[in-house]
């Protein structure tokens, strides 16, 4: 049958206003962030964290953290609601980034918090400069996301880089104990490469010498090569940075093949974290073991030592620098929405705001930012000692105030070099 030509005009008409409103609404996604706040709006925050997978356990002390200061301080900040959508990564960069888009474009929240896995960090970052969301990353410690490749709209609140603990612990290493000649042992992938760069970059800047530098896959189970051929080249001492769960088996082949006490380890950070302590049975097989770290949940100050109750009040483990972490950021935010009436919406204005906010206590100590959106915060040379109560954590030993990723180097100058890496390791750069 034919239709009338004024009932194909209609047709034509409802159809093109149909294409309108779509457009009109996907533009309305976009820039929902530009909308002003409707009177008592929540304000809306999207989580990123690893649920499943192998960063499972630390995604669960990441959103614990997360939770406890919103179930301690209330979830009203200068009169709007607090709402947490908590998002599963499971560690995996892609579905992290469709987690991502799910968050921003349907739930429309107003800013982004996250990651863990720094190749999750790295693949949402490319996403959160296109939309220009407030996005704050208080765990993934690439390097580079607040160096070479730094997203305005992207800060590391609460945060750290990979090098930024080894650099002071290189130094520390070389001009206070007998070690002149090391060698290192890590896994095999950017956090191990520029954890160790940061290490013997400093460490040889005052004289000590790197003789090999050994590298294993991030997932290995027998590391008994390498510590035999590590153990044949008679060093003074060693660096070591093997990560998640082959850390057990790390230190228990240090012990079976005679290592513990012939020659000296120090470890990176995740090492001696409570997300490993929990799992070393018997804790002594890691007791008087030094390390480096912004986190110490064995420090001798008032407001460690509370958020570290609360936490095993609420949850019977010690808190991991995860879940410090996560804490420590809803703490940064809080002080950010309040100073900013709650005004998240206007984008620029709120960061700014969070980028001036300065935290004289939180659990890891005083926090600020610097020109690139990182903190400067202490980091603390620590000693793993048993409790009364039988368990493992992290005492101070030593604290080296305010560090800054680029510790003494110029940041201009540093930044012309390439990020640390298995081929460049930063030893006496010019």
């Amino acid at each position: 049958m034919q239709r009338h030509p004024m009932t194909r005009l209609a047709l034509a008409a409802a159809t093109w206003l149909l294409v309108q409103g779509l457009l009109l609404a996907t533009a309305g996604v976009a820039r929902a962030e530009q909308r002003p706040a409707a009177a008592g709006e929540p304000i809306r925050i999207g989580v990123l964290v690893p649920l499943s997978g192998i960063g499972a356990a630390a995604g669960k002390d990441a959103t614990d953290g997360w939770n406890l200061w919103w179930q301690r301080h209330g979830r009203t900040v200068a009169g709007r609601e607090i709402q947490s959508f908590i998002e599963d990564t499971a560690g995996n960069p892609d579905l992290g980034l469709s987690k991502a888009r799910l968050l921003v474009e349907q739930r429309q929240v107003h800013m982004l918090v996250g990651t863990v896995f720094a190749s999750v960090g790295l693949a949402v970052a490319t996403y959160v400069e296109q939309v220009g969301i407030p996005t704050f990353y208080p765990i993934a410690a690439a390097d580079d996301l607040t160096q070479r490749h730094r997203v305005p709209n992207l800060m590391r609140i609460a945060g750290w880089s990979s090098s930024q603990v080894t650099h002071p612990f290189g130094e520390w290493v070389a001009t206070t104990t007998p070690c002149r000649r090391l060698v290192t042992l890590a896994a095999d992938y950017a956090f191990g490469h520029e954890a160790v760069g940061g290490f013997v970059n400093t460490f040889t800047d005052v004289g000590g010498q790197v003789l090999e530098q050994i590298w294993h896959p991030i997932a290995e189970t027998d590391f008994s090569p390498y510590l035999a051929r590590l153990a044949a080249t008679r060093p003074d001492c060693v660096f070591a940075m093997p990560v998640g769960a082959p850390i057990i088996r790390f230190i228990q082949a240090w012990h079976d093949l005679g290592l513990w006490g012939r020659i000296p380890l120090y470890v990176g950070e995740v090492v001696t974290d409570q997300a490993i302590l929990r799992g070393i049975d018997p804790p002594d097989l890691v007791v008087g073991l030094i390390s480096a770290g912004h986190w110490a949940e064995g420090r001798d100050d008032a407001t460690t030592q509370e958020f570290v109750r609360l936490y095993e009040d609420a949850y019977r483990i010690l808190p991991s620098y995860y879940a410090a972490a996560m804490y420590t950021a809803a703490q940064w935010l809080t002080r950010a929405i309040t100073a900013a009436n709650g005004r998240v919406e206007d984008r620029q204005a709120f960061l700014q705001t969070v980028r001036a906010t300065q935290l004289q206590e939180t659990p890891f100590g005083p926090a600020r930012l610097d020109d690139y959106n990182h903190p400067i915060f202490n980091v603390y040379i620590r000693e793993v000692v048993k409790r009364p109560d039988g368990r493992a954590w992290n005492v101070v030993r030593h604290t080296i105030p305010n560090v800054s990723q680029f510790y003494k180097y110029d940041p201009e100058a540093y930044l012309r070099q390439p990020v640390y890496s298995r081929q460049y390791q930063g030893i006496n750069w010019p």
